[in-house]
């Protein structure tokens, strides 16, 4: 269970670090305007938020990361990131799109069980 918990995490981490770079970095490229589906002049104008999001998203990712360097004395930290995730995630599906339900909080969910679960 301690190395499906430590994957889950791993995997926690590595999705919002792809956020990270997708609303730091690729939000006025075409992967971009792909991903979110907004007018150009929308995502333009929305750019400085996105970029703040990711880096919101890079601290997400590196308090994990933070976490999973620590171990089992890490369970604290990553409850409380795990726990930030799940709740961002939910907020986001319910103030912007839906989706972000299931690409934030569902494996930020399973995640945060399998590290309680693995304690």
């Amino acid at each position: 269970m301690t190395t499906a918990a430590s994957l889950a995490v791993a995997f926690v981490a590595l999705l919002h670090a792809a956020f990270l770079v997708l609303e730091m970095f690729l939000w006025n490229k075409p992967v971009g305007h792909r991903v979110f589906g907004l007018p150009p002049d929308v995502m333009a104008a929305a750019a400085p938020l996105a970029a703040n999001q990711g880096l919101y998203n890079g601290f997400l990712s590196a308090g994990l990361v933070w976490g999973l360097s620590l171990g089992a004395a890490g369970f604290d930290i990553k409850m409380f990131f795990l726990a930030c995730v799940v709740v961002a995630g939910v907020f986001g599906a319910a103030t912007a799109k839906r989706s972000i339900l299931w690409f934030q909080a569902v494996p930020g969910a399973i995640a945060l069980a399998l590290v309680f679960l693995a304690r």
